[in-house]
């Protein structure tokens, strides 16, 4: 008897791509094939980067960027998607305009990445591009994953504590309509890296103990594409 062939749940990043291997789309799809869901993507920009910093960026077109998600979904139909590094106000209005192209009955989660500084404190993001981003990419969001610096220009307010982690946390959800994970690895606490989840209705604390003496890039692309292989 001939067994059926399973279906694996297809996933797709729509981010930088990183020569050092350890962010953006390279750290997306090595996420999702250790979650055990299959990884398309379409590359917004390449960057020229490793561990210690970022030496270049340069933008992909936007022409290009529309025809690689035209690609994906004409044969890979995702059922869930993340955004990470768009970097430009064009590549963001192209994102949007895509997905609000969509049917209502065919839209996937969306999980937005809101990329706008590297951990070497290289900006990210065009000036321009943060109006687009809250203006027409995070109201399409299903859960959006800002760090703490992220977190206080889209909650408009600093963020020094648990408490305002969580007072930014609603004010996010209530700003664009989505769910909102804060992360706190940033926060001064010497002992524990601490986030805060907030849909509208639950508030969930998650706690872990701070790895220290070690250097790295990259977490933040690789938890938002852990809970984009989530949601197939």
């Amino acid at each position: 008897m001939k067994s059926k062939a399973k279906n694996i749940p297809v996933a797709l990043t729509i981010a930088g791509s990183d020569s050092g291997g350890g962010a953006g789309i390279q750290a997306d799809l090595k996420t999702f094939a250790a979650l055990g869901v299959h990884g398309t993507s379409a590359i917004a920009c390449l960057t020229a980067q490793n561990p210690k910093r970022v030496l270049a960026v340069e933008s992909c077109p936007p022409k290009m960027l529309r025809r690689q998600l035209e690609a994906v979904f004409e044969e890979l139909p995702p059922t869930a998607i993340k955004t990470g590094m768009l970097f430009s106000p064009e590549n963001i209005r192209v994102v949007a305009d895509f997905l609000n192209g969509k049917p209502s009955r065919v839209r996937v989660p969306l999980v937005v990445d809101p990329v706008m500084v590297s951990t070497s404190g290289t900006r990210l993001l065009q000036p321009r591009a943060l109006e687009i981003l809250m203006k027409q990419l995070l109201p399409l969001a299903t859960l959006v994953t800002p760090n703490l610096s992220e977190a206080e220009i889209l909650g408009g307010q600093k963020i020094s504590s648990l408490q305002e982690m969580t007072v930014a946390a609603q004010k996010i959800h209530a700003r664009f309509g989505c769910a909102v994970l804060v992360k706190g690895g940033h926060l001064r606490d010497g002992r524990q890296a601490t986030d805060v989840f907030f849909d509208g209705h639950s508030k969930i604390i998650l706690r872990a103990p701070l790895v220290k003496g070690v250097r790295t890039h990259g977490t933040g692309c690789v938890y938002s594409a852990a809970f984009c292989a989530a949601l197939p």
